[in-house]
């Protein structure tokens, strides 16, 4: 397998995202967001950790897309912090905020690399979540306003945008068992907050269409293989309804087919918050598809899971192989996804805008060798490979992610980064994987480095 197996015009790059890396988090004028104030409740992360400072790659954005450079990657996805831009979420611009995404975006340019933009990654800012955040039917308008914020500032240099990323984790996770950002439990806020952002990731494809016809307009969906335990008529069910929560909540009313009620009957109750007009609302013609796998999940009836009666079964207790986040390493799951997403007929591109692992890395004499990651990430290329020579139109492949960093509630722990960082000194050293990413794209750039990488390491 080679790069060239995948044609000329093939999407290669990275993804993160703006609280995992940036830091900074009350400097400049930026506001609070509802992770700025999960993280520092104790008890929220694992041992305590904050992303207040994590990477500061706002102080050192420039040496890690110089790194990016380096390493021979072409396209760089990146989101925006909403509360940097807008500190209360709303009406007020920080002009400072602006200045900072312009100083990333216009380096990314000089050094040929291609931004690949995400509006919302999670961090909401505190002072919308005060007046009850994704919960409030409000957000659309104000998630509109801040998506034209974005597009006046950086629209004229960047043509590709992504509305959301993965609705299902940060509605799940924040508003129905708390374990994420703002903390929120129960079955009347997650169906509420699952709504509004369905809305909210349409709306946004219209706003930024509204403002230019040359933007490529995409949003993104985790998604995991889903298969039964058991041959059995109740656990097979429990796997279609599974499915239905985790892989099609979100994309199936996108793309006009509306919620997927008769597999997921507990949606009924979303009634009370669908408005007239907004079958036709939720739906937006994207231009492409971002899926964003890790794993597969085995599901099992369980009559004692409410809601859904289906229970996942965690890798460790079925003793497969596993990343250090207990997901199982299974490569197919990626086809399987690939192959799902295309029999959509209204998907007309797909581009993976994550995929990668996270293992117990170590610095051995000032290097990095971490080949499970390597052989993780050949493997699911290689899937890639598989499902676009059976004709799926998969046109892009993002590794997560550039850098270790704060990896939500699970803190610093799990390191996915092609690129190793003590998150006491900021010291980067590039792992053997971001080599060996670094090989596979040789050529795909052209222009001689700016500066000797050396310049950049801190």
């Amino acid at each position: 397998m080679i790069r060239e197996d995948f044609g000329t015009n093939f999407k290669w790059g990275v993804s993160t995202a703006a609280y995992q890396i940036e830091g900074a988090h009350n400097i400049d004028g930026k506001g609070k967001s509802i992770w700025d104030e999960f993280a520092n409740t104790k008890g929220k992360i694992f041992k305590n950790q904050n992303a207040n400072a994590s990477c500061n790659f706002y102080e050192h954005y420039s040496s890690d897309i110089a790194l990016l450079y380096e390493l021979n990657i072409p396209n760089f996805r990146f989101s925006l912090s909403w509360s940097r831009i807008m500190p209360t979420g709303r009406k007020v611009v920080n002009e400072r905020g602006i200045d900072f995404y312009n100083r990333v975006i216009d380096f990314c340019l000089e050094l040929g690399i291609e931004p690949w933009i995400t509006l919302y990654h999670w961090d909401l800012p505190l002072d919308l979540e005060k007046k009850g955040g994704w919960t409030n039917r409000d957000i659309v308008d104000w998630f509109g306003d801040y998506t034209s914020v974005c597009i006046k500032a950086f629209g004229d240099r960047v043509k590709n945008w992504m509305v959301i990323n993965e609705p299902m984790v940060f509605t799940g996770a924040g508003y129905f068992l708390g374990v994420h950002a703002p903390g929120k439990k129960g079955l009347t806020r997650f169906l509420s907050a699952v709504h509004h952002a369905t809305l909210c990731q349409a709306e946004g494809g219209r706003v930024i269409r509204s403002l230019g016809s040359n933007f490529n307009i995409g949003t993104t969906f985790s998604c995991s293989h889903i298969e039964p335990l058991h041959s059995t008529e109740k656990d097979h069910q429990a796997a279609a309804k599974a499915d239905a929560l985790l892989n099609r909540m979100f994309v199936e009313p996108l793309i006009g087919l509306g919620y997927p009620v008769n597999d997921l009957k507990i949606l009924q109750r979303m009634e009370t918050y669908i408005k007239s007009g907004d079958e036709q609302k939720l739906s937006f013609d994207m231009d492409f598809i971002g899926i964003q796998n890790y794993t597969r999940e085995i599901v099992t009836h369980s009559y004692f899971m409410p809601f859904l009666k289906a229970k996942i079964i965690k890798a460790d207790k079925r003793k497969v192989e596993r990343t250090l986040m207990n997901w199982e390493i299974y490569p197919e799951s990626i086809y399987h996804i690939l192959k799902k997403f295309n029999d959509y007929k209204n998907i007309p591109q797909i581009i993976v805008t994550e995929n990668g692992a996270a293992f117990e890395d170590h610095i051995t004499d000032g290097k990095v060798h971490d080949e499970k990651r390597i052989k993780y990430l050949q493997d699911h290329i290689s899937q890639v490979l598989r499902a676009k020579k059976e004709g799926v139109n998969v046109n892009g492949y993002f590794v997560w992610t550039l850098i270790d960093n704060f990896e939500w509630a699970e803190g610093f722990y799990p390191r996915f980064g092609l690129i190793y960082v003590n998150f006491s000194t900021n010291q980067r050293i590039i792992k053997s994987s971001g080599y060996w990413y670094r090989q596979f794209l040789q050529n795909i750039n052209s222009k001689p480095l700016v500066q000797k990488s050396s310049e950049y390491l801190i």
